[in-house]
């Protein structure tokens, strides 16, 4: 379906000629690609292929050139074949063969574009994994929109994916938030409880109130007043429990559902810490040394230790890492350490983390330590989504999760709704921040992408109902034998030619982790839709419906049909809805 890919078989075949008539080894053609060009006038896709493979050919760049242009002048799809700059071929390709794919697009539907380069391996795509100190901040929505969004391109392409959050109810934290409801219980039994209760690294916000009171519904007034070895334990539980249940709320809320939840704690009491280090230590990977202070920080109660460390440098980290902490508990790097152990134990040897961008200073020793728990032999990606920038009235708004002032991730999409949250989340790659207007993102005009794709597609399905008005007899189950020679303009066959492109987009978008791509490329075919609408409101001859020429009409259809079923599929991968009507 990806016809770039057909182009570069034959392009390869023509080396491997090439070399075969010179009784030399073929080339190495890895290197050699198929690309659109930068400019149309050039042709519609240029390869590499002689700038690469002179060499090893034994000729030079343009002469070979030459000679793939001879050979793939013969291809009945190709109209033009010639040679510029260096070496470059840039190619044309035949009507005929763009109104094939579009043909191509019309019986697949909303499948086009689905492939099956995973061939069904199993990858786990881990994503949002936020500690339940309360509920999901608008920056959590990103993380969450980013993962949920890659992992539905790896499924179009043919991955079996699993959505992943990992449940971190062990440490510290949930220490602070266990702490921090207990006043909150205490208040809500009629104790009095100022903000100066609050110790450093408590969490003092507002939004533990009503957690408080619920812990009086579970547990009356049975803990008041006891010692915090008698309540800690099981108000560590019960607020975890009680906060899972909301931040669960919000990603069905956001059309995230995941598939596996996993418990750090659970892991813990499982022994898979201890199994873990017990694997380490069979590789000669853990030993007990001294670290030294940080460069460049000066720490007042730092200490010269003996530690139970990790080798992280033997595997590329720049430091080694501490498994334990000066109590003897573990530190979270082990925890983790101990997670991805499991998840390497349940099959996953594909495994995907989405991190927000305080967790940026983690990707190495965490990519260390999955290469010496899997010997190397798991593939392990991490990649970060930065941070989203919200503004109210023109002013930033600060979040503080441990105040309680911040923008909740339900909030932003009570405000503006899931599809305009999701879309802006995924709008930029996830190496840029995001400016996040909440005027402009429910702007009904063209600087509001959402709004101008989601118009596109309605007014699509106008056009259709137009037509059924028309003539009753008429389904798009009849475009498939549509005579798409009868589009002879050329804005029409711009439009063909984006749309033949998308496989591309979305195998691009799947392997590199970017649903920012599906995001771009559906504003341009939207985009490009409302400028063949336009140019048919200014020249009659070019409106979809003419009733004196039907099968113009036909076929006018059947392009206009693809352009709704490519942007249903895309706005789907994104967890957006395609509407068919604008309210």
């Amino acid at each position: 379906m990806n016809f770039f890919h057909g182009l570069l078989s034959h392009v390869k075949s023509i080396a491997g000629d090439i070399a075969s008539a010179q009784s030399i080894t073929a080339p190495d053609t890895t290197k050699v690609v198929v690309e659109p060009t930068k400019d149309a006038t050039h042709g519609d896709v240029a390869t590499n292929a002689a700038l690469v493979l002179a060499k090893p050919l034994g000729m030079n760049p343009r002469q070979l050139a030459e000679l793939l242009c001879s050979k793939l002048n013969l291809l009945p799809e190709i109209s033009n074949v010639a040679v510029a700059g260096p070496g470059f071929v840039n190619i044309s390709f035949t009507n005929d063969f763009w109104f094939k794919q579009i043909h191509n697009l019309v019986i697949a539907g909303t499948n086009y574009g689905r492939a099956d380069i995973g061939k069904n391996a199993p990858i786990n795509v881990e994503f949002v994994s936020t500690n339940p100190t309360g509920p999901l901040h608008a920056g959590h929505g990103r993380n969450a929109v980013l993962g949920d969004a890659i992992a539905s391109l790896l499924q179009f392409v043919g991955y079996d994916v699993t959505r992943e959050y990992y449940i971190n109810d062990a440490g510290g934290q949930v220490n602070a938030l266990a702490r921090s409801v207990y006043l909150r219980y205490c208040e809500a039994l009629g104790d009095t409880i100022s903000d100066d209760d609050f110790k450093d690294g408590m969490y003092g916000g507002d939004y533990l109130v009503p957690v408080g009171k619920a812990l009086v519904e579970q547990f009356g007034d049975q803990y008041r007043g006891k010692s915090e070895d008698i309540w800690l334990e099981p108000f560590k539980e019960a607020t975890v429990t009680i906060m899972m249940v909301d931040i669960k709320a919000d990603l069905a809320t956001a059309g995230v559902t995941m598939d596996v939840y996993t418990s750090e704690k659970a892991l813990v009491k499982a022994g898979l810490v201890d199994a873990t280090l017990a694997a380490l230590e069979a590789t000669d990977d853990v030993y007990v040394g001294v670290l030294e202070a940080p460069k460049g920080m000066v720490i007042d109660d730092w200490e010269e230790r003996p530690q139970t460390l990790f080798r992280a440098t033997k595997y590329g980290d720049d430091v080694d890492r501490a498994l334990k902490k000066s109590d003897g508990s573990w530190t979270y790097f082990a925890g983790d350490i101990a997670y991805h152990y499991d998840k390497h134990r349940r099959g996953f040897s594909n495994m995907i983390n989405v991190f927000g961008a305080d967790h940026a200073g983690y990707l190495k020793r965490l990519t260390a330590a999955v290469s010496a728990i899997t010997h190397s032999k798991a593939s392990f990606e991490i990649k970060v989504s930065q941070m989203v920038n919200f503004m109210d009235n023109g002013t930033p708004v600060r979040m503080s999760k441990r105040a309680g002032t911040f923008i909740t991730f339900k909030d932003v999409i009570d405000r503006v709704g899931k599809d305009a949250t999701r879309y802006m989340m995924v709008s930029r790659h996830q190496d840029m921040s995001i400016d996040f207007d909440f005027a402009k993102v429910i702007e009904q005009s063209k600087d509001n992408p959402i709004f101008y794709i989601q118009y596109a597609h309605a007014r699509i399905h106008s056009v259709l109902r137009h037509m059924v008005a028309a003539d009753p007899s008429f389904s798009t189950t009849i475009l498939a034998d549509a005579n798409l020679n009868l589009l002879t303009d050329d804005a029409e066959l711009n439009v063909i030619k984006h749309l033949a492109a998308w496989p591309r987009v979305i195998e691009i978008a799947a392997m590199a982790r970017e649903p920012h791509r599906i995001a771009n490329t559906l504003y341009d075919i939207a985009a490009l839709f409302h400028s063949l609408w336009n140019k048919g409101k200014d020249n009659t001859s070019l409106r979809f419906i003419d009733v004196n020429q039907p099968e113009l009409t036909k076929a006018r259809m059947a392009l206009i049909w693809g352009v709704a079923n490519i942007l249903k599929s895309g706005l789907s991968l994104l967890g957006i809805t395609a509407v068919e009507e604008m309210h």
